[in-house]
């Protein structure tokens, strides 16, 4: 398939477009990563302490 360098151009835009909203979607996976791997650590328990066995009454 020959493209003209018309469509080469607008296939170029295209692709730089989506490469930029791709990396701005992953700057926002990745603080919300961060924000939910700390609210993990916040609630984890301490140390030392374990959870009681899914199939165990609290």
């Amino acid at each position: 398939m020959q493209l003209t360098p018309e469509e080469l151009v607008a296939e170029f835009t295209d692709a730089v477009l989506e490469l930029y909203f791709a990396r701005k979607r992953i700057g926002a996976l990745e603080a919300e990563n961060a924000a939910l791997r700390a609210a993990l650590a916040q609630a984890a328990p301490p140390a030392g302490e374990t959870s009681p066995e899914p199939d165990q009454p609290v």
